[in-house]
């Protein structure tokens, strides 16, 4: 397990148990202040509402909007600042949504009553939460525990081994052309850490170099995905979300499909291929199979061409409609892939297009997609122009990517398929 998994590890539990303490000590306010039960303690274990449930349920609920304020993402290199500013903002969600959830149907006969409980959930759920946070956070600090790693050439890169270090900066000379430079990026990708550069003078006064840190020097984020910790998190639970019901709703629609593939033509329902993702790390991508089986039985890939003899009657169809894209669902609720993202593309074609566009690293620090704008502008590639057209429109995307952007592509491509512009 890297450092990075255990200090998440550590917030997790550190959480986990606050929001039960919370709980518990919300049960025995109650309990004394407004039930009276002082001296019948031995009535908790068989209190009149409901106990366990929400004793399980909180702390679970809790989680959940923990993770997605983002807090969780980055671990390390914590401003204090945002970590009490988080866990305010984080407290007083949970305090409101388990006030009207639960609060709200108590009989009181003041109004004052409900006034007070909010401000006690509230106050338990921040006092608990946020002192073990900033105890955890000041003894990573202490300890100085975040490995990073200076490289001055792609000799150093190559020699460093995944999960040895959480981050990697890159100390060029002024001379050092673009196109090395982007492939000791790629190098450095599979490490999965994250990666940063000494800026350079044009660097500097274009405004490429940030001050994340007082009391570290500028530098590129190279790996910084230009969306909040809390929008990457929403957007993950998105994923999820949609993923996991499309699976369920959609399994009819798979059934009916697989079996006219299976009575088209000879071959299995379902076609992997490995593709590279996040990271630089390969994946197999699933697809309904929409060509003959060993389709390319001479071990060279070949791009899709227009009237392709490979592709099957029902392909054609499914094509169209971009329904053999569907089984990628599975891809997306796994983690491989996202709803919305640049398209994979498979080594082979990945380093014929790094030779006249080095820069398609920089796609490699978010989840490939089942959409994006490069398919929406291009549509399908059957030429290295058109591959390199897609790439630059998914640069686009990715140095602009927020939650408005995500929802704008999925309606465009809502028309893409009821127009059946796919091929």
């Amino acid at each position: 397990m890297t450092l990075r998994r255990k200090q998440q590890l550590w917030y997790v539990i550190a959480d986990l148990i606050s929001s039960e303490l919370v709980w518990l000590c919300f049960l025995i306010f109650r309990w004394m202040v407004y039930d009276g039960r002082v001296q019948y303690f031995q009535d908790a274990l068989i209190p009149a509402f409901s106990f366990w449930l929400p004793l399980v349920v909180y702390p679970f609920i809790c989680l959940i909007i923990y993770y997605l304020s983002g807090y969780y993402l980055q671990p390390f290199q914590k401003p204090l600042w945002r970590e009490f500013l988080r866990t305010f903002v984080s407290a007083a969600v949970i305090s409101l949504l388990f006030f009207f959830i639960i609060v709200i149907d108590d009989e009181v006969e003041s109004y004052n009553r409900y006034v007070v409980s909010l401000w006690v959930l509230f106050g338990l759920q921040f006092t608990l939460s946020y002192l073990p946070r900033l105890a955890t956070t000041l003894l990573s600090r202490r300890r100085g525990i975040l490995r990073t790693k200076t490289v001055h050439s792609m000799e150093e890169a190559q020699q460093l081994v995944a999960g040895e270090q959480d981050e990697v900066i890159i100390d060029m000379p002024a001379d050092y052309s673009d196109r090395r430079l982007y492939e000791l990026i790629a190098c450095l990708y599979p490490l999965s850490c994250e990666i940063s550069m000494v800026p350079r003078v044009y660097d500097m006064l274009t405004g490429a170099a940030r001050i994340g840190h007082i009391d570290r020097p500028s530098l590129i984020r190279i790996t910084e995905q230009h969306m909040s910790d809390a929008e990457i998190c929403i957007k993950r639970a998105f994923d999820i979300l949609v993923s996991a019901l499309g699976l369920i709703l959609l399994s009819p629609l798979f059934l009916l499909i697989a079996i006219r593939i299976k009575c088209g033509s000879k071959g299995p329902v379902f076609y992997t291929q490995e593709r590279i993702g996040l990271y630089s790390i390969p994946f197999r991508i699933i697809k309904f199979r929409t060509m003959v089986d060993h389709a390319e039985s001479d071990g060279v890939p070949h791009l899709t061409e227009d009237n392709d003899p490979r592709i099957t009657h029902i392909g054609k169809w499914l094509r169209k409609y971009r329904l053999d894209e569907l089984p990628q669902l599975w891809n997306i609720l796994r983690g491989d892939m996202s709803i919305v993202g640049p398209r994979p593309e498979r080594r082979y074609f990945i380093d014929r297009i790094m030779t006249q566009a080095p820069y398609y690293c920089l796609l490699y620090k978010v989840r490939p997609g089942l959409t994006s704008w490069g398919p929406i502008r291009v549509g399908y590639t059957d030429t290295m122009e058109k591959m390199i057209e897609r790439l630059n429109a998914d640069i686009v995307y990715v140095e602009n990517m927020s939650l408005l952007l995500d929802l704008k592509i999925l309606f465009f491509t809502i028309g893409v398929i009821v127009r059946g512009k796919g091929k």
